[in-house]
């Protein structure tokens, strides 16, 4: 398990230390498709394998639970509707969410160009973000109103 952990921290380091290598050392206008066609290559190689150790750590863990006494014998039957019930109560949450990040990028970067020229404006431009950050909330609290329900 702490070997899964030990890989994945090395393959974001490794994916980190890619990046700052091509920010410090940019390639010449000549050389820059090849260099990009290998950034993809190691980019996709270490997203493969940090999933892949996500899996695995996902795995180890799920057997670990599963091996626990406490856990087996303290755990109740979960029915179909149960089980519809409490995914139809995370989804307000989860388009909530999907709608707050779709609002709060274009909100954001407007907020952000504003700021540079116009100062004054942060207090304003904050508001607007957070109007757009409140949906995420609004769809948290109803689906905290679904579980009581269940």
């Amino acid at each position: 398990m702490y070997f899964s952990v030990v890989f994945m921290s090395l393959v974001i380091l490794s994916t980190l230390m890619i990046g700052f290598y091509y920010q410090m050392h940019p390639t010449p206008e000549a050389a820059q498709a090849v260099a990009m066609r290998r950034l993809k290559i190691v980019f996709s190689i270490n997203v493969i394998s940090f999933v892949g150790g996500l899996v695995v750590l996902l795995l180890m863990a799920l057997q670990t639970v599963m091996a626990e006494p406490a856990v087996t014998g303290a755990t109740k039957e979960i029915s179909m509707g149960l089980g519809l019930g409490i995914i139809g109560a995370g989804i307000p949450a989860a388009m909530a969410t999907l709608g707050a990040g779709l609002a709060v990028g274009p909100i954001g970067a407007a907020a952000l160009a504003v700021v540079v020229e116009k100062p004054e404006a942060l207090g304003r431009s904050l508001i607007f973000i957070g109007l757009a950050e409140g949906i995420a909330i609004y769809g948290v609290v109803v689906t905290v109103l679904l579980l009581d329900k269940l």
